[in-house]
């Protein structure tokens, strides 16, 4: 073991090894190198020319119907592609499960409690003059996100699909903001023109359209554009018994494969949901969905099917969109966004749709794919709790523009860009703390919760929140929909049921289900739990209907 010859041989290999270790080290830093060359790169023609934005926003999906938030059946390989390219949200979530609040909430910035649009066509019915009126949006036609991006920004503006406010949009949204605009809502297959037309493939033809009268325009003087692509899908039709009609080519996807049936779609579950659920001769409209589309096992199975393949569509649609805006040359300086207007019950807890408060509900997907994006983000997830009042400020800022004072969400783009948000706190500086306060537009973060020793908050100059307020109003009568509220954190969610007075605690972390209802819970760490988050929830419902310029 000692000769000579045995001693050099393993120096050599000791070199041999030190040298690969070396050269994938100097490999490493080369990449790194051109990363941060092609960053800087793609910083500076930012700088020399605005970015493009598209919007892709879809309706009843909720976060797991993707490949890669792990589900097991469905496919999204173009969506999913996005995912690797960009950040995945993984704890985004709406502030109203219902399609025309959500949509109004991204047109303005706005929780519900400050933009009131809380009946579609309608908004709210007040006492006006002596008279009940229907007040519809309430907020000013130029403080909407197009009218901003048309008439501040300076963008080619677009809507392609589902505007979901049942209004007249030029007058609630400003007459002259729209360069192109379609409206297509409530139907999967319609007759145009003596053929039969999917919806879905409708709101991509009209994308397309879009972009190529962009580009026919010679991409006005290189203006960029703002593009909504707001598809009808995974919506029901409401009142045909099909409920999901996926398009002919689409019949042979999962076919073959068994949709695995949620661990809370039980009875169990069904009959822990709150007793006014079960009131006889009153019509829960969670439950008579649940009727529609789940109620026998085959039935189930087929609903899923369609639903999925009818979501496998717009990915196939996203993917024909990005593809265009490459032969164009502009996928490189385009922020492109994904996300849902909200969630939806797949049997869960014996229902069916969205309104209420649960995770199926509220949690929706966000993928964002950003040419400012910082190389060491991408492909990378995120669990911030991202909520859809960001939308409109994440927009605006990509654009040049601070949201105004009366918004209520922030920039999302600083939890993925330069050293992400944790490297912004680290540098901050008395210089770089007024470029915060201004980028707020002179609004203000409130106090955090008086418990947790300041681990709960609706965020700060160095923080991203960790809880936030939920509302959803009563729809046509408190049994049909009721109305409902809730703190969500991530450890913890509290519930209260405005027109019945009745609150619930779910442990987040020990029952993800939202199985076991703790009010009722003598543990001292339950009591005492249901105290403190009941007094942050009014705290916060206060300044969700207060007209403070706040962040929540």
């Amino acid at each position: 073991e000692n000769h000579p010859i045995h001693d050099n041989g393993k120096n050599q290999q000791l070199k041999l090894k030190d040298k690969a270790q070396r050269a994938r080290q100097l490999a490493q830093q080369r990449l790194q190198k051109e990363l941060e060359l092609q960053q800087q790169k793609m910083e500076e023609e930012g700088k020399q020319r605005p970015m493009n934005i598209i919007l892709f926003y879809a309706d009843d999906w909720r976060h797991d119907t993707m490949g890669a938030a792990g589900n097991p059946i469905v496919k999204t390989p173009f969506i999913d592609a996005l995912v690797k390219e960009g950040v995945r949200f993984t704890q985004n979530c709406v502030t109203t499960s219902i399609c025309w609040i959500s949509r109004a909430t991204l047109y303005t910035g706005q929780y519900l409690a400050r933009h009131h649009f809380e009946m579609l066509g309608k908004g709210r019915t007040i006492l006006k003059d002596g008279k009940l009126t229907e007040m519809k949006l309430e907020v000013p036609a130029n403080e909407t996100l197009y009218s901003l991006m048309k008439k501040k920004a300076k963008y080619f503006v677009g809507h392609a699909g589902k505007l979901g406010l049942w209004i007249d949009y030029e007058q609630y949204l400003g007459k002259g903001t729209f360069d192109y605009f379609v409206d297509e809502d409530g139907w999967h297959w319609r007759d145009l023109g003596g053929k039969m037309v999917h919806i879905t493939n409708k709101n991509t033809g009209d994308a397309l359209r879009f972009l190529k009268l962009w580009e026919g325009k010679g991409k006005p003087k290189q203006k960029p554009f703002f593009l909504n692509v707001a598809y009808f899908a995974t919506h029901a039709v409401d009142g045909d018994t099909r409920q999901y009609l996926p398009q002919n080519k689409s019949m042979e996807m999962y076919e073959n494969d068994t949709i695995p049936i949620p661990a809370t779609a039980t009875e169990e579950a069904w009959q822990k949901m709150p007793y006014f659920f079960h009131r006889e001769g009153r019509h829960n409209e969670g439950r008579t969905r649940w009727k529609w589309r789940f109620d026998k096992p085959d039935k189930h199975q087929r609903m899923m099917k369609n639903y999925y393949r009818m979501a496998s569509e717009v990915d196939t649609s996203v993917g024909i969109i990005l593809k265009e805006l490459e032969m164009q040359g502009e996928l490189n300086n385009t922020l492109i966004i994904f996300t849902t207007d909200n969630g939806n019950f797949h049997a869960e807890h014996g229902v069916a749709d969205k309104w209420y408060p649960h995770q199926e509900s509220i949690r929706v997907p966000l993928v964002i794919k950003d040419p400012r994006m910082s190389p060491e983000f991408i492909g990378t997830t995120n669990d911030e709790f991202t909520l859809n009042i960001d939308l409109a400020a994440t927009v605006l800022a990509a654009a040049g523009l601070d949201p105004l004072p009366t918004m209520m969400g922030r920039d999302m783009s600083v939890l993925y860009r330069k050293n992400g948000f944790e490297g912004e706190v680290k540098a901050t500086t008395s210089q770089s703390r007024r470029k915060a306060f201004a980028s707020t537009n002179g609004r203000q973060y409130i106090e955090p919760s008086s418990d947790g020793g300041g681990k709960y908050h609706s965020g700060s100059e160095s923080s991203w929140r960790t809880e936030f307020f939920y509302e959803h109003p009563m729809h046509s009568d408190k049994y049909y929909i009721p109305s409902s509220e809730a703190l969500v954190r991530k450890d913890y969610k509290y519930f209260y049921w405005p027109n019945f007075k009745y609150e619930q605690l779910f442990d987040l972390k020990n029952d993800p289900g939202e199985i076991h209802d703790l009010f009722n819970s003598t543990n001292p760490v339950h009591r005492k739990k249901l105290d403190e988050m009941r007094k942050r929830f009014l705290e916060l419902k206060e300044m969700a209907h207060s007209d403070s310029q706040i962040i929540l």
